[in-house]
């Protein structure tokens, strides 16, 4: 089957105020559980809360500075970079910068708020 993904959904995730999230491909825009591909906009001063999720996650950067706060200390990220955190990892992703970041985000399985355990802001 081939699928052509015309728009994506913009979904609310709890914890991730102030961000724009587009899913093009996950359980909430095509149904999809093993891979979910997002487009991400985070402003200045965002943050979330840490999580320990049970999917690993790409992250790449296309504009601006992300931090991502983990058990080994704190990697920064700009334009180009990419991440890869794995499945377990404690980690928090913000942007204390000037001027928003924009990133694609790709977890395997897909993301879902009952598998990202967000902890408690």
């Amino acid at each position: 089957m081939v699928r052509k993904i015309g728009t994506p959904t913009r979904v609310a995730a709890d914890g991730t105020r102030g961000k724009v999230i587009e899913e093009f491909i996950g359980r909430v825009n095509t149904g999809t559980g093993a891979v979910s591909v997002a487009h991400m906009i985070s402003p200045s001063g965002w943050s979330e809360p840490f999580q320990a999720p049970e999917f690993d996650e790409v992250t790449i950067v296309l504009r601006g500075r992300l931090r991502i706060e983990h058990s080994n200390g704190t990697t920064e990220v700009g334009p180009d970079d990419v991440v890869l955190v794995s499945a377990g990892e404690r980690i928090r992703y913000s942007t204390p910068f000037d001027g928003e970041t924009e990133y694609w985000a790709i977890c395997v399985p897909a993301f879902s708020p009952e598998t990202v355990h967000r902890e408690s802001a």
